[in-house]
């Protein structure tokens, strides 16, 4: 009882990998994930504030630290699976919260259970600091699929993966940090190694081409 089982627990987060059941040259633990989030969500939140947002980065790094500790109940659900359906994302979150209220109650000394009810809840929201995070996720989901069809995985998966998380980056088109991205960081990207000859330039292309008729 008490915080040695949530410290325990980090651990296990290492132990739950990303995108389960697929083939993969390299696998990415949720604990690698979250890091990973937070370096992102970092840089992005230094690109609205120089463009004169003002960020609270003590909820940007709890938000973007503890985004996906909930998974350590139910695991990295596959995307199709979870968004099948609206009742079914709603029942997973449903889950998702009510063992994670189950766990802090349980585990959580009572003078800081209030705190951790705030940390470890849903932390994409309609906040700055929430869309920095849900760009952040999507951005490290994009770099764990390019890199897997880099390495010339045909799974077509990774593909689908690119694009959903391309598409919801695009969602969050008038952020500074989403142009910043698509502008200065996305060509990098397309401009490794190897790319020209995968479906990802078009792919790409499809994409900005869908978003731009559909701002005209």
């Amino acid at each position: 009882m008490g915080i040695h089982q949530y410290f325990r627990s980090l651990s296990d987060l290492e132990n739950i990998y990303r995108c389960p059941g697929k083939f993969k040259y390299q696998e990415h633990s949720v604990a690698e994930h979250s890091f990973k989030v937070t370096q992102v969500a970092q840089f992005l939140g230094n690109v609205e504030e120089q463009a004169g947002q003002t960020v609270n980065w003590r909820a940007l790094y709890e938000k973007a630290l503890n985004h996906d500790y909930p998974e350590l109940f139910i695991g990295d659900i596959k995307t199709p699976v979870k968004y099948a359906t609206a009742e079914l994302r709603e029942m997973l979150s449903e889950v998702e919260e009510t063992m994670t209220r189950n766990f802090i109650n349980n585990e959580i000394p009572k003078e800081f259970q209030a705190i951790y009810h705030v940390l470890l809840k849903e932390g994409k929201d309609d906040t700055l600091e929430g869309q920095i995070l849900a760009v952040a996720d999507k951005v490290d989901l994009l770099y764990e699929s390019f890199g897997e069809i880099q390495k010339g995985n045909p799974e077509p998966t990774f593909t689908k993966i690119y694009s959903e998380a391309l598409e919801t980056i695009y969602q969050f088109r008038d952020m500074n940090c989403v142009q910043y991205f698509l502008r200065e960081i996305l060509p990098d990207l397309l401009a490794e190694k190897g790319i020209e000859k995968t479906d990802l330039p078009a792919l790409t292309d499809e994409i900005k081409a869908r978003v731009l008729k559909a701002d005209s």
